[in-house]
């Protein structure tokens, strides 16, 4: 099911969210790792399908074909071992909801062709790339489509560099890979597109 609520539900989850993380100290599930700490160098991503800041293509979304869209990257920093990536959406109501957990991507891989996520067969430099589990419930890529008149949502693709193969088991959830690449990653990348009703 496709995320609904109301503006204000939305706006009192997230004051709940950042006091909790305050008193804490912990990490919220919708919280991502630190990403203009400057902590990590830059990776240069991109997609044929959309730029930077641009609408997403309707086919990539969950009125359209729901097919991941074509991810590129290169000058991965020295030591790289494996990728990592994560899309979600912070605009969501009621929190971030995330659309894609991919895991185990060989660093041979200079992107994800489109339609990437659960396709089969797999070009052979992608055989080793897990899945992990998004907010709809399921393994596998599930695109955008926000709630209608709920405004312009944002699309974020986040891609790291780890400098481990990482022992990882399928199905996990964004909350599990985070805490799992805490401590591994080289660098990370960014695109972000939009997508309305």
């Amino acid at each position: 099911m496709r995320p609904t609520g109301a503006v204000p539900l939305r706006l009192g989850m997230a004051a709940a969210l950042v006091a909790t993380a305050g008193l804490s100290g912990c990490r919220s599930e919708t919280e991502s790792l630190p990403w203009d700490s400057g902590k990590h160098p830059r990776i240069e991503l991109t997609s044929t399908a959309f730029a930077e800041g641009q609408p997403i293509p309707q086919k990539y979304t969950g009125e359209g074909a729901d097919v991941s869209p074509s991810l590129s990257w290169s000058a991965l920093p020295q030591g790289t071992k494996e990728l990592a990536l994560i899309c979600d959406d912070p605009d969501a109501p009621g929190g971030t909801w995330v659309h894609w957990v991919v895991y185990k991507i060989p660093v041979a891989a200079t992107g994800l062709p489109g339609n990437a996520g659960g396709a089969e067969p797999r070009q052979p430099e992608l055989l080793t790339m897990v899945e992990g589990r998004n907010s709809f419930g399921n393994t596998g890529y599930g695109g955008p489509m926000p709630p209608r008149g709920g405004g312009e949502h944002r699309y974020f693709f986040r891609l790291y560099a780890l400098d481990a193969e990482l022992a990882l088991e399928p199905g996990l959830d964004k909350p599990a890979l985070l805490k799992a690449i805490e401590g591994h990653i080289l660098a990370e990348g960014e695109l972000m597109g939009t997508y309305e009703r």
